[in-house]
């Protein structure tokens, strides 16, 4: 029988938030820090990331990541990979975690569980050479795997075209980035007028000035609809990705593989024109259907939950310190709404401070630092080149203010 380990702060989930938590609060105060992942080596997302920033440096996640982990290593802190979680129970004064490595008993737990990408099914994507977006960029970028030479990406949203970009630099040729079949299991941003309002809000990143300043005069002027309209049927060329508004996936082909897609035009509204079909020799497809966040642990813990399309998905409810509805329990990350890495690790760095504000030794000297990572958060999400839903600020407010109701 494994022996209990003990520990003052456990989190879950070795990725921005969680490394960033462990090494910040492990800085501050002497306490005892582990981190488990389910996952065979720590860094998350953050492995497989890299994209250009303002300034136009590359911002690097693996390099992030090393730096973060080496931190925490110099501190002390416990990180233990290939652990799985299946249980959380509240005991006095703290709680017990149980994994499939044994039970840890600790005061405080953070969860810092990330979030996980949304399936879309079409027709013929049980083929081998069919994955989703998320597995490509884990291929190309973390194992260095080419998923293959020449592919398709179905779905047009912010991770789908951050991936794009990174795939085109390990030498892989994209033939299209076209929406996802507009069929029983489609949603509305599958239209190609949803796609141009999510464009308008990534105007900041894009390549060219012209491109820059287009769309914000489009969202300011909400001329969506107006551009779906008159969007070239062949595509647009962004970053030399060619984005494809007016086409849709009718079906992946292939007998043993992926071998093409079959694609066809479509209207504003997002209807097939009757007669445009055609078929695109590719060797695999990638479907970028989006992400929600990874919340079962905290609803297994017993967190009231809101549903938050604003924020990818059902939420566990919160405040503006990331602390939860229950004793002791806090969390970070895309588990709080679906935001950039940045975000995430300036969340988790709120964290560390939250718990040692909560610890109550050094209250009086740790409030100013709580208070100066609860703006820290807004700067950078405010500052974020890219947000991947609108009205992130308004619906973190109904959060906050519902955790204040219900406490």
């Amino acid at each position: 029988m494994n022996e209990i380990q003990q520990t003052d702060l456990l989190i879950v989930g070795a990725g921005p938030a969680g490394l960033s938590a462990a090494t910040t609060i492990s800085a501050d105060r002497d306490f005892r820090v582990m981190i488990i992942d389910e996952f065979p080596e720590p860094g998350g997302r953050l492995l497989g990331q890299f994209h250009e920033a303002r300034d136009r440096s590359w911002w690097v996640g693996k390099t992030v990541a090393a730096n973060l982990i080496a931190q925490n290593v110099s501190a002390g802190v416990t990180i233990q990979c290939g652990v799985s979680v299946y249980g959380l129970e509240l005991l006095p004064g703290g709680w017990k975690v149980l994994t499939s490595k044994g039970d840890i008993h600790t005061k405080y737990l953070l969860l810092a569980t990330g979030a996980a990408e949304i399936p879309v099914p079409v027709s013929g994507w049980t083929l081998p050479g069919v994955m989703s977006i998320g597995a490509a960029q884990v291929m190309a970028n973390v194992h260095q795997v080419k998923p293959g030479k020449k592919g398709y990406i179905v779905g047009i949203n912010v991770l789908s075209l951050a991936i794009a970009r990174e795939l085109t630099v390990a030498g892989i040729e994209i033939e299209g980035i076209a929406l996802p079949p507009s069929d029983l299991f489609a949603t509305e941003e599958t239209t190609p007028v949803t796609a141009v309002e999510l464009l308008t809000r990534l105007s900041d990143a894009a390549p060219a000035s012209w491109m820059r300043w287009g769309g914000k005069l489009a969202q300011k002027m909400k001329l969506s609809r107006l551009i779906a309209s008159c969007f070239p049927k062949k595509g647009l060329k962004v970053w030399d990705l060619p984005l494809q508004l007016r086409t849709a996936l009718v079906s992946i082909q292939g007998i043993d593989q992926v071998e093409s897609v079959i694609v066809a035009d479509v209207t504003s509204s997002g209807e097939i024109i009757e007669g445009s079909q055609r078929e695109i020799k590719v060797d695999f497809v990638a479907i970028a259907g989006g992400l929600y966040p990874l919340a079962e642990l905290a609803a297994l813990a017993g967190c009231p939950f809101l549903y938050v399309p604003e924020l990818g998905g059902n939420i566990p409810i919160h405040n503006e310190r990331m602390k939860t509805t229950l004793p002791n329990l806090y969390v970070a990350g895309n588990i709080t709404g679906i935001e950039g890495a940045q975000v995430a690790m300036a969340q988790g760095r709120l964290v560390a401070h939250s718990i040692l504000y909560d610890d109550g030794w050094f209250a009086c000297e740790e409030e100013p630092k709580l208070l100066d990572a609860i703006d820290e958060v807004k700067e950078v999400r405010n500052s974020a080149m890219i947000q991947f839903h609108p009205e992130i600020d308004s619906a973190r407010k109904r959060i906050y203010e519902l955790f204040d109701h219900w406490m």
